[in-house]
């Protein structure tokens, strides 16, 4: 029986130590959210902390009275049940009142957050996010500049089955893309999220921004990113979009305003050559047309 039980535990912890040194997509391991890059984000991490000291404020004092409890009045001390302590008035009113002040401390800040993130008016730039099985597709409404960004070919690569490369050798495996989705510091920017197939999810942690994009449905949000937070920041598809879900990563390129400007003209210029490039139609093409369907013993054009 001893033997049976230590092949199980021994396997057991073959395979957890197999699953945490696995190669896999996941950021720094921390044990909090983080205040991120805007106001906003900052403000969503402030209510998480309330919210998780009031927890722990509560642990504190229900499981500390539950312990003092169960060691001080334990039946093998001679402990007699108090049967003055049930039905008492004061008591009662006690734990009625200070659960519903507990509440409402929360609730408050909680309402006024929800309200601000949901408050996209006054943005200067919107961008129509659609997900697809298995890339990101940024539009940049009323420019006509349309980035599609997809899993970076060395992680794609590397993810190949067979294909003797290292992940750890990768830089951000399963965590870069090919083109990342460019916006500007410190200019209120308005997100449309949608998908074209499935149902994906949209989770960039430096925003606190996790909005579902459902085919057939926009979903909103907005981000205002300080001034000074330009750099790179990573997020997933955090939605079971099917088979290769895990191999669509978001990856946010943050520039100053002015930097983004530029970038965006060389996009729409970009844009512009293949159209400048390609040759016009004859416009006397219709009219030598309509003479030979007249005329039948007009010349033929010689070719070439």
């Amino acid at each position: 029986m001893m033997t049976k039980i230590s092949r199980v535990l021994s396997a057991t912890l073959a395979a957890v130590t197999l699953a945490l040194t696995a190669p896999s997509a996941h950021a720094a391991w921390t044990l909090n959210m983080t205040p991120g890059i805007s106001a906003m984000s900052r403000e969503i991490y402030s209510l998480h902390m309330l919210m998780f000291w009031w927890c722990v404020g509560i642990a504190i004092v229900v499981f500390g009275f539950m312990i003092y409890s169960m060691v001080h009045f334990r039946k093998s001390k001679g402990a007699v049940a108090d049967i003055h302590f049930l039905h008492n008035n004061r008591i009662e009113l006690i734990w009625t009142l200070v659960p519903v002040l507990i509440l409402i401390s929360m609730a408050v800040p909680a309402a006024r957050v929800l309200i601000q993130t949901e408050d996209p008016i006054a943005t200067d730039l919107t961008i129509r996010v659609t997900g697809y099985q298995w890339k990101w597709g940024y539009e940049y409404l009323d420019s006509g500049v349309t980035v599609l960004s997809t899993l970076s070919r060395d992680s794609n690569r590397a993810r190949q089955l067979g294909s003797g490369i290292d992940p750890n050798t990768v830089p951000n495996y399963l965590l870069s893309v090919d083109h990342p989705l460019v916006v500007p510091a410190g200019v209120k920017v308005r997100v449309l999220i949608t998908a074209n197939d499935v149902i994906h999810s949209w989770w960039v942690p430096a925003l606190a921004i996790k909005k579902d994009a459902i085919p057939g449905f926009i979903n909103e949000a907005w981000f205002d990113i300080d001034a000074d937070k330009t750099g790179t920041y990573r997020g997933q598809c955090a939605e079971l979009c099917g088979r290769d879900h895990g191999f669509m990563p978001i990856v946010l390129e943050v520039k100053s305003k002015q930097d983004f400007d530029q970038w965006l003209k060389e996009q729409q210029a970009a844009i512009k050559q293949p159209a400048a490039a390609a040759p016009a139609a004859p416009a006397t093409a219709p009219a030598a047309t309509t003479s030979q369907a007249t005329s039948p013993g007009a010349a033929q054009p010689r070719a070439g």
